[in-house]
């Protein structure tokens, strides 16, 4: 039976076209930045690493927020990272980032422009048939506002261990971390006590967790956009 989801998270055709587009090599996103002249193209999509999520409980969150240094210097208490609503087999998936290339000068110099579109994490192979808005576990659709988005600022059950490696400090500077460094300045770190890791990537601030899902309404890929200037989703 085909799925029917809730028209209030459904993407729009703009973020629609740009979740598809990001994700073909060849295609034009737009153009580069103070140059209409220059198109920015998708140039490939990179698997960068794979995660292990053993709870299917997943969190996109930033590992550390600036305006809480304050807080993991002394090892107070900090605010709860945003965990998705939707569930997915525990598994381990593939990271995937698109990329885009668009080339500038800069006061004389030249420049590839290589930029990260997307990061998609794939669920399985099947296609995705529609885009939604990720709901968090504490985000009510019934206060959801015509035009309004819901937006974020790894397993949720090893969040905490995962991240201590981001807000460890000791007298007032951060404690140099043991993590995997991965393409597109990406880090991976594990938590093997709990079969679990966390991957950071390149992200807009206040950014919006988009879920692709199959015609049954299974979620196919978990896509955060990179923030890129005049991205449609």
């Amino acid at each position: 039976m085909e799925w029917i989801g809730d028209a209030r998270l459904a993407a729009g055709p703009e973020a629609t076209w740009y979740l598809e587009a990001a994700f073909t090599p060849g295609e034009q996103l737009g153009t580069v930045y103070d140059d209409p002249t220059t198109p920015l193209m998708v140039t490939g999509i990179e698997e960068v690493t794979a995660i292990r999520i053993p709870s299917g409980r997943l969190v996109v969150d930033a590992p550390w927020h600036d305006d809480e240094t304050w807080r993991y210097e002394r090892g107070l208490p900090t605010r709860s990272p945003r965990e998705l609503a939707v569930r997915i087999p525990p598994g381990t998936y593939r990271v995937e980032i698109a990329w885009t290339a668009g080339p500038y000068e800069f006061f004389g110099e030249h420049f590839d422009g290589v930029e990260c579109a997307a990061t998609r994490l794939c669920i399985s192979n099947d296609p995705a048939a529609e885009w939604e808005m990720g709901l968090g576990v504490d985000d009510d659709i019934e206060r959801l506002q015509q035009g309004q988005q819901f937006r974020f600022g790894a397993d949720a059950g090893a969040w905490t261990a995962l991240t201590a490696p981001f807000r460890a400090y000791v007298d007032g500077r951060p404690v140099p971390r043991d993590s995997e460094q991965l393409p597109g300045w990406c880090e991976r770190v594990t938590d093997e006590s709990q079969q679990a890791d966390l991957v950071t990537f390149t992200a807009e601030s206040g950014g919006v967790v988009w879920l692709g899902r199959t015609k049954t309404g299974d979620v196919a890929a978990i896509v955060v956009t990179g923030g890129m200037p005049g991205a449609k989703a």
